[in-house]
């Protein structure tokens, strides 16, 4: 009876195991609700033109100069942000962060005089989302990630448009019916909300949890806090900078940043503005650039995967000069078709460039491509930041922002044929 019963058990199939769910999904999903709460700070500069403009009698290129500067530190912040997350881990370096946009967005509610708006939202904000940019998405990814790099770096990339999805339509809602300071208030608030997940639930590395990164072979174990942050970024930009790809990569990531967020989130609003079109309207159509954009960046992450990273480049550069040529026809009093398919048509290539761009920076700079991203996403916020102040300039000269859209359809043009003369290296693209 015993030998019976033990065959029985022997002969029994096996029970299936549960599989379980990474943990990189985990940290993946933190990262995305912490670069939505962020990204309340991402959809106020263009609702801020006109009442600053009619508080404070501040010119356009005035409050353009400190979203400028915003810009600028936001990519020039980036680098050091991706080395000094090496040293201190992702989380105090995104809680901190998190905490300084919060301080200047609050202290803005007390400004009387421009130059209050350049400290507070110029270098407050610029050097705290600086820390939060992309390159925060780039580490998360390259650590936690062998396999789905590209899918994951454009579900994270479109976590900001989803922020903007959210607060777009609030911010302006609050603004049009109370003011811009509760506005301001908001951000703050959301940014400091986000905290208390990172501290809680973003852990630097798979180590600290005694997994391997999804898709590796072999475990990884976690690496000494490198010293010398701001060294080791200066170190590997003058290591790039002797590369053209690095040149290239950084020229038509400027152009990305010039014609979105330099011009389109920056000047969108007060050009509609100037066609009648009332405020809550812009901002919901800029809302909706937001939704397609996560269905774009999704999609170019799962397109980097399969197809040849710089003829997508080359391919959303070349549509979106096409459609910003076209957007001086479009703008209006009322919200019609074809406006909605420019909405559509520009939402879904929005930041489609950027996961095409981390491969090939992976490609070209193996284990340094996140700096080499910070560096290359500092071109990105310089262009915009350039776009941004010379925009309102050409609003003030010419009563009209014509002039911009066109520049910036050519600067597309250009962009698309600097992605097609980038190199490849096999070495390093089969290592990647």
């Amino acid at each position: 009876m015993t030998q019976t019963t033990e065959a029985a058990a022997v002969q029994q199939p096996p029970k299936p195991t549960r599989a379980r769910v990474h943990r990189a999904w985990f940290v993946a999903a933190v990262t995305f609700v912490t670069i939505i709460g962020a990204a309340a700070f991402r959809s106020v500069p263009g609702l801020l033109i006109d009442p600053l403009h009619e508080e404070f009698d501040w010119s356009r290129g005035t409050i353009g100069a400190a979203v400028s500067v915003n810009l600028a530190l936001y990519g020039l912040t980036a680098p050091f942000a991706a080395a000094l997350m090496d040293r201190f881990g992702i989380r105090r370096v995104v809680a901190v962060a998190l905490t300084v946009i919060a301080a200047g967005s609050w202290l803005t509610v007390w400004m009387t005089a421009a130059w209050q708006l350049m400290l507070c939202w110029g270098l407050l904000v610029g050097l705290g989302s600086g820390s939060m940019a992309l390159a925060f998405a780039a580490t998360v990814t390259n650590r936690w990630f062998t396999e789905r790099r590209g899918l994951v770096s454009g579900i994270l990339t479109a976590a900001s448009a989803s922020g903007q999805l959210i607060f777009l339509p609030l911010l302006s809602w609050i603004i049009a019916r109370y003011d811009w300071r509760p506005a301001a208030v908001t951000v703050a608030l959301a940014a400091l909300a986000v905290v208390p997940f990172v501290w809680l639930l973003l852990h630097d590395h798979p180590a600290d949890v005694d997994q391997k990164p999804y898709g590796a072979a072999e475990f990884v174990p976690k690496p000494p806090p490198v010293r010398g942050a701001a060294r080791r970024a200066v170190t590997v930009l003058l290591s790039a900078v002797r590369t053209g790809p690095f040149w290239l990569l950084a020229g038509t990531f400027a152009i990305c940043g010039a014609s979105t967020n330099g011009l389109i989130q920056t000047h969108f609003i007060p050009a509609a503005h100037d066609h009648h079109m009332p405020g809550q309207a812009a901002a919901s159509l800029l809302a909706v650039i937001g939704v397609f954009d996560v269905v774009g960046t999704i999609a170019s992450g799962w397109f980097t995967d399969r197809f040849e990273p710089r003829r997508l480049l080359a391919v959303y550069y070349a549509l979106r000069g096409v459609s910003l040529m076209f957007l001086p026809l479009l703008l209006g009093p009322a919200v019609h078709p074809p406006m909605v398919f420019f909405i559509v048509f520009y939402g879904l290539d929005w930041v489609a460039t950027v996961p095409p761009t981390l491969a090939l920076c992976r490609e070209q700079y193996g284990e340094d491509s996140a700096i080499v991203f910070g560096w290359v996403l500092a071109s990105h916020q310089v262009g915009a930041a350039l776009v941004a102040f010379l925009g309102g300039v050409a609003r003030d000269t010419f009563g009209t922002y014509d002039v911009v859209w066109y520049a910036s359809g050519a600067l597309c043009a250009a962009a698309a044929l600097m992605a097609l003369v980038i190199r490849r290296r096999p070495v390093l693209a089969a290592a990647a």
